[in-house]
């Protein structure tokens, strides 16, 4: 590597990209106020001369460091990172990085990851959820850091998310719709866990409505097996036809469970799922289930964020979810109408 491209200055950028310094800087620091073809000259001449702008520099200048912090429950559900994917993608090439951090549900290792992203200077965070303790937004607010809530709704805070009792309350009323009265749900665990939470509430309100109740109700972390030993469980009442589950994996879980019980879906019992991750759509029978629109969401967020962080006026956006109607939901067995 040659010495000028050793030590570029954002004066070797300009003159390769045949732009002004301030063209250098306006691609680094507002993309979105340059013109594509110009920033592409920009962004390759930048590369090319391997140029790392002093951020130290600039962050003491402007007090912003450039990062954004994300902190969810887990890595291992596709739900987040189908958001955090959309999220990264809609923030301005170059105007940020993104740190990502996951605290297994434990809501003092998701205080501490919040903590550490803010010392490590993060201008703004993404959160999931609403169910924390009030004492960290009051933290937040104390040291002016912005931040969106995603993935479920409310009026406490910013955020660009859906409503999880609506969701799970248009697919209860699809499984009553069909003719079902014993009805089962398979719960992902709702403690600190306002998501899981509003749809076993929302469900459960619904059935009150209607002066039901569910036969059963299991909650479990969230896996495959997991599923599909709670399945088992709820199914050794054998007057349940329908089981509602409150993720995709549980769901897929309970399709596995019933094939090794011998249980037809739809026939013997319907399973329906949350969420419209990719599993959904390669089970056996393909699983119906609620569409979260995790795309979206995550543009979303990552607008009002950054609105936030540039102290403009932002408003939450509530997303609509939608019933994915596939090959899991018929009317109860006749067999057991009794």
């Amino acid at each position: 590597m040659s010495d000028r491209a050793m030590h570029a200055t954002v004066d070797d950028v300009a003159a390769l990209a045949g732009v002004s310094t301030a063209t250098v800087s306006r691609c680094l620091n507002a993309p979105d106020r340059v013109l594509p073809a110009t920033r592409k000259k920009v962004m390759e001449a930048i590369r090319t001369l391997n140029y790392s702008p002093n951020f130290g520099a600039r962050a003491l200048a402007s007090r912003r460091t450039g990062i954004i912090g994300a902190v969810v429950p887990t890595l291992e559900n596709a739900v987040f990172a189908h958001g955090i994917d959309a999220f990264e993608h809609a923030l301005p090439e170059g105007k940020f990085a993104l740190l990502v951090a996951s605290y297994g549900y434990d809501p003092q290792r998701e205080r501490e990851q919040i903590e550490a992203l803010v010392a490590r200077g993060a201008d703004g965070l993404l959160l999931v959820g609403f169910d924390r303790d009030p004492a960290i937004y009051e933290w937040l607010a104390i040291r002016k850091v912005p931040y969106v809530l995603a993935w479920a709704c409310g009026d406490a805070h910013p955020y660009a998310g859906f409503d999880n009792v609506a969701g799970i309350v248009a697919m209860v009323r699809l499984v009553l719709d069909l003719g079902h009265r014993n009805i089962s749900m398979l719960s992902g665990l709702t403690a600190g866990n306002d998501r899981a939470r509003n749809r076993l509430e929302g469900a459960r309100a619904l059935l009150a409505e209607k002066g039901l109740s569910f036969r059963g109700v299991a909650e479990v972390p969230y896996g495959l097996e997991n599923g599909a030993r709670a399945f088992a469980e709820l199914m050794a009442d054998r007057a349940v036809t329908a089981v509602v589950c409150g993720n995709d994996v549980l769901a897929a879980g309970a399709l596995r469970a019933a094939h090794r019980m011998g249980l037809r879906v739809p026939e013997d019992v319907t399973i329906t799922g949350f969420d419209d991750i990719d599993i959904a759509s390669i089970t056996f029978p393909e699983l119906t289930t609620v569409r979260v629109p995790h795309k979206r969401m995550g543009q979303e967020a990552a607008t009002l964020l950054q609105h936030l962080i540039d102290r403009k006026s932002g408003q939450s956006i509530l997303l609509p979810t939608k019933i994915v109607a596939r090959g899991t939901h018929a009317p109860p067995p006749s067999y057991k109408n009794v």
